[in-house]
């Protein structure tokens, strides 16, 4: 295999939607704590020597490619790589090997037709340890916070049937928690203490380390105390804690079985995770693309005004009659593609994949970017084009490249809570407002920032009450 540096080239280099000279060809992938989860030792078993692994890069001593990969800008190495070894090409991780799976037709092998063996994860060490197992009217201001406090109180109501004020220190102070303890699962240090968990039992270390998760974790179990000690058995639940606390009830006298307390937690953690920054980072990232395309605000506006009016309040029901509005949608999510990089599988037989063997107990990481941004599936995949999900007659086309919530057995379970939040969020803000870019300010850029997922540079805009019959 030929060596193949990763880290270098020029510093701060810029890649643009308007072309490859200025795109940041994702600037970001997202957890990156989960996509190189690696586990073993020198005497884990290698694969045998008769399956043809794809190539890649020269590994280095003890660390493989752990070091010539650029954490920070992981989307981007790939994409270096796939040009280099092709769309199935291997990388070594410590003792492990990981093979990266990129553009549609793999990715259809791996997560569709080979998707009851590529349908488990591998361990991660560091989430073992800790025991997984209108004020402002026309003025400018950043979308964000307000965004994450709202989809924070739909998660907040399915879980625990409540709401929090949006000034409440309890909810400023979890959400601040939950950004820490994401952004402290990500970059160097979480992958070399995933590559050797030994490093975990240095004293203090995993209590220093992991402070922010386990903060989180402290906060997530006293709102399910709250919850439990408030809990009537004898009267319908009220919320998904009460409806699993039920079948906690039911369970006990099974071992075997997956209600109880420490999944309940899981759940409440995952949803809280998932649920809160991913909604509020693509909805950002729609706020930001309608400033910086008028027009296609304007169309969303008109088609909002004739299907649902200006007065009663979307519902899905409106969807289908949106075709416009629905394309607007999924193209923020394929342009925003902010989590590019999707939770690793571990093949759990052997498999095949463009005539290459993969022998059980590979990790694989699917490169999502590769499909949302390759140009011979779409037309346009540097740019933001609603078009992308139209037919010639204007009506939405699922486009099957389009695997934001990713494929087969492992798709993401919350993804009909996501759709429904995405679509009501973005149709009632545009019903009741229009967005621009303030006064006296340069229009706000589309490139991507690496933080906990791939958000937009941090910007702001101008939010005026339309009124009505406009």
């Amino acid at each position: 295999m030929e060596c193949f540096s990763l880290v270098s080239g020029k510093p701060g280099q810029k890649w643009g939607s308007h072309g490859a000279a200025d795109w940041d060809w994702p600037e970001a992938c997202g957890h990156i704590h989960s996509h190189l989860h690696i586990t073993g030792g020198p005497d884990a078993p290698a694969p045998a020597l008769d399956f043809s692994l794809p190539t890649g890069p020269c590994a280095m001593a003890v660390l493989g490619n752990l070091l010539q990969v650029d954490l920070d800008n992981m989307s981007y190495s790939l994409y270096k790589l796939q040009n280099r070894y092709g769309d199935v090409f291997s990388l070594q991780m410590a003792w492990k090997p990981m093979v990266v799976i990129n553009r549609m037709k793999a990715m259809k092998k791996v997560l569709l037709t080979c998707g009851e063996d590529t349908a488990d994860r591998p361990p991660v060490p560091i989430f073992e340890h800790l025991g997984f197992k209108p004020r402002s009217q026309g003025q400018p201001i950043n979308p964000n916070p307000m965004l994450k406090k709202a989809t924070c109180n739909v998660i907040a109501s399915l879980i625990f049937a409540r709401r929090f004020e949006y000034e409440d220190p309890y909810l400023i102070r979890m959400l601040k928690v939950l950004e820490d303890s994401l952004t402290g699962l990500s970059g160097l240090i979480p992958e070399v203490i995933n590559t050797f968990p030994i490093l975990l039992h240095i004293p203090r270390l995993a209590d220093k380390f992991l402070q922010s998760q386990k903060t989180f974790i402290a906060i997530v179990d006293n709102l399910l105390t709250e919850n439990r000690t408030t809990w009537d058995p004898s009267q319908s639940p009220r919320n998904l804690t009460d409806a699993f606390l039920a079948e906690i009830e039911k369970a006990k006298r099974n071992p075997e079985s997956s209600f109880n307390d420490e999944n309940l937690r899981m759940v409440v953690i995952d949803l809280f995770t998932a649920g809160i920054l991913t909604t509020s980072t693509t909805l950002s990232w729609a706020l930001l693309l309608m400033i910086l395309h008028p027009d296609v605000q304007r169309r969303v506006q008109q088609e909002i005004d004739e299907v649902i009016g200006q007065v009663r309040h979307p519902e899905m029901a409106d969807q289908a009659h949106m075709p416009y509005t629905n394309a607007v949608i999924h193209e923020v999510q394929r342009f925003g593609d902010i989590v590019p990089l999707h939770l690793p599988r571990i093949t759990s037989h052997d498999i095949e994949v463009q005539d290459f063997l993969i022998p059980k107990g590979t990790i694989l990481l699917p490169n999502m970017s590769s499909v949302h941004m390759d140009d011979t599936v779409w037309e346009k995949p540097l740019r933001f084009h609603p078009e992308h999900f139209l037919d010639a007659q204007g009506h939405f086309v699922k486009h099957e490249a389009f695997i934001t919530f990713s494929a087969g057995r492992r798709s993401c379970l919350g993804e009909p809570l996501a759709r429904m939040e995405l679509f009501l969020f973005f149709t009632c803000l545009l019903q009741r407002f229009s967005f621009s870019v303030p006064a006296g300010q340069p229009q706000p850029s589309d490139h991507r920032v690496f933080s906990i997922m791939v958000a937009p540079s941090p910007y702001q805009l101008c939010a005026v009450i339309r009124e009505q019959g406009h």
